[in-house]
């Protein structure tokens, strides 16, 4: 298999996978057509020469916790370990439709063979940089010594110029690329010295520094449009229109301002005259982040007018989905208007969210997830919206309208719940959970929920905690079942995903 001839010991000569010789380089070949089983160790060929940890590092960095790195340089290879099997399946999932790239040369992944990586003292500089990054993963400081560049962000704004500027650059594919790390707040875009710049808030610094770690210095298209990424000395940006130039994502009710037309996702398709593939492919480790799906969206909606807010969710387990546990689920990423499960194909659903921003959201944290058993798939929908039944019309409940709820997340202009968008995670933050309510009663809440509950932490005035499951697909049934429910004297319990660990 691939990594047959893995050797944990301590001498780093002999972890390999393959031999120089022509006997093995033939086996590989055949055996790469035996796949192996999903493990959070995998197994990355084909990188090109002098490819740095930290590139390696980024490719996995939007899936969840990166543990272990190996590289091997005479062979250009590495292995890659992640947190959780889950984070590594979502990630084989992504890159099983786009193709990653590193230094714009398309790179090989798959399950390694090993559950774990073991490495020696010896890997010291691949361990600086894990060291490195983990720390920004834990929102924690980097020890001194790393090789990789981790100023401390003191901001969670980052300035933002765009070199080599080929093929145009709008505010939302900015958004797209930059949301796969947290939650985007805000965008203005400006042009200085014949540069195109912009500035770009956060929700805290280190989510920034987590981005730029990973962004700084890459390609959005082949060989052009270079990210060159810094910390602003601003901790707050003021934005006072929603157009082509600015945006205030927490406050939707702003002005266009100026005669500008509102924004457009849209528009990035008035350059997709030529070959369109041209503009997708090279995306080095931003194939990681959100730029794919960006540029899929672009495909997706080149073919008709208007931007499109209805996502189609597929491979869903059609015993156990309703139409509730998909609003329940998608409206932590916006405010699910109405959603539908297809009548003759009901392992499918069309989710119509509030606006076209709320859909390419919920579509990059959402698609690759493990919801009821079996990995979900997220695209956008060629329906601009969702339509309800005939009257007299019984679709056995299979289409519900949402749009009225007070479950909600982001109705109100400005809502802190703006603030507290993170993928799906292990740890959900529960709120609103009424004094006389006990850690032993919430473990057992959602041990009945399904799954195991690893670990608790209430916070001081014991209104909030931290509860966390033990994969990411018992915290999404958890947020499902019992996100709402009620605790008593008119307590409803709001389960969200963290962005911290216990």
């Amino acid at each position: 298999m691939s990594t047959s001839v893995y050797n944990s010991g301590s001498d780093m000569s002999s972890i390999s996978d393959v031999t120089a010789n022509g006997r093995d380089s033939k086996k590989l070949r055949v055996e790469d057509r035996v796949e192996a089983p999903p493990s959070r160790v995998l197994h990355i060929r084909k990188l090109p020469n002098e490819t740095s940890e930290s590139e390696v590092i980024a490719l996995g960095l939007p899936f969840g916790k990166v543990t272990n790195i190996l590289t091997l340089k005479g062979k250009n290879q590495a292995f890659l370990e992640l947190g959780t099997e889950e984070a590594a399946i979502t990630m084989i999932n992504y890159y099983s439709t786009v193709t990653p790239h590193v230094r714009n040369v398309p790179v090989f992944i798959q399950y390694s063979n090993h559950k774990e990586l073991k490495t020696d003292s010896g890997n010291q500089r691949a361990q600086a940089v894990l060291q490195a990054v983990s720390a920004v993963q834990g929102g924690g400081t980097p020890t001194s010594g790393s090789t990789v560049d981790l100023t401390v962000a003191s901001s969670p704004v980052l300035r933002i110029i765009i070199d080599n500027m080929f093929y145009p650059v709008t505010l939302d594919v900015l958004q797209q690329i930059f949301s796969k790390f947290g939650t985007v707040m805000k965008i203005i875009t400006f042009t200085k010295n014949n540069q195109f710049q912009a500035l770009l808030q956060f929700n805290d610094p280190p989510t920034a520094q987590q981005a730029k770690i990973a962004l700084d210095g890459q390609n959005i298209y082949n060989s052009c449009c270079t990210l060159r990424i810094d910390y602003s000395k601003l901790v707050n940006l003021n934005v006072k229109y929603n157009n082509d130039k600015s945006r205030d994502y927490t406050r939707p009710e702003l002005p266009a301002g100026d005669g500008q037309p509102a924004i457009d996702p849209n528009m990035a398709a008035a350059f997709q005259g030529k070959d369109s593939n041209s503009l997708l492919g090279g995306l080095s480790p931003l194939n990681a982040a959100a730029a794919a799906a960006a540029a899929a969206g672009r495909v997706a909606l080149s073919g008709h007018s208007g931007a499109s807010g209805v996502l189609l969710a597929s491979n869903l387990n059609e015993e156990m989905v309703t139409p509730q546990s998909l609003f329940t689920l998608f409206g932590v990423y916006g405010d699910a208007q109405r959603v539908k499960i297809l009548y003759n194909k009901k392992d499918s659903a069309l989710i119509q969210m509030a606006d076209a921003n709320q859909a390419q959201l919920a579509m990059s944290h959402l698609n690759g997830q493990k919801m009821h058993g079996k990995v979900i798939r997220v695209a956008l929908s060629k329906h601009t919206s969702v339509q309800l039944p005939r009257d007299g019309l019984d679709d056995q409940g299979l289409t519900k309208d949402f749009t009225n709820s007070p479950l909600h997340r982001f109705k109100k202009p400005g809502s802190k719940n703006f603030q507290n968008i993170f993928p799906p995670t292990t740890t959900l933050h529960l709120s609103n959970i009424p004094t006389d309510v006990t850690e032993e009663d919430l473990r057992l809440l959602f041990s009945n929920a399904g799954g195991t509950v690893n670990a608790f932490k209430f916070f001081q005035d014991h209104k909030m905690a931290l509860l966390q499951m033990s994969t990411v697909e018992e915290a999404i049934q958890g947020l499902i079942d019992l996100h709402n429910y009620n605790m008593g004297d008119n307590h409803h319990l709001r389960v969200s995903f963290s962005k911290s660990t216990i």
